[in-house]
């Protein structure tokens, strides 16, 4: 199952060339991600009162075509896998049937402390709804 979340490009995310800036595709990917956390009930603040942080390790996203002041986008999220300690994302953002870019981050849970650990008791099971290969080849 995948997750989504729409959101309107605004005029000042836009580049010279009247396109989205690139950078703001990687912030709408983090949104998406952070909100696909708060639907499952790990929000940020939920897990840091946990004592946890999903840190990136590794991101790779691809620009395929451009997004303009006023389109709303919708920007799509599954878990690739989560193992012990880490976890692989896949997103897409399309407007319409188009497909405008492509991202997988790679993460890594840890203490707030910074250290590596095991994934908060519950988190798995809750996150499972997303587990898919619907973004296979993002």
């Amino acid at each position: 199952m995948l997750h989504s979340h729409d959101i309107k490009v605004r005029f000042y995310e836009i580049d010279p060339y009247n396109h989205l800036n690139h950078s703001a595709y990687v912030q709408y990917f983090e949104v998406a991600r952070i909100e696909l956390l708060e639907s499952i009930g790990y929000g940020m603040p939920e897990l840091a009162e946990l004592g946890f942080h999903i840190v990136v390790t590794g991101i790779h996203t691809r620009f395929l075509s451009p997004a303009h002041s006023g389109d709303t986008v919708t920007v799509e999220t599954e878990v690739g896998e989560i193992k012990r300690v880490t976890a692989q994302w896949r997103q897409r953002i399309r407007r319409g049937d188009d497909v405008l870019a492509t991202q997988v981050v790679d993460a890594a849970f840890t203490k707030t402390n910074g250290r590596p650990t095991r994934t908060p008791d519950g988190f798995v099971q809750a996150v499972s709804i997303y587990l898919g290969e619907d973004l296979a080849g993002a």
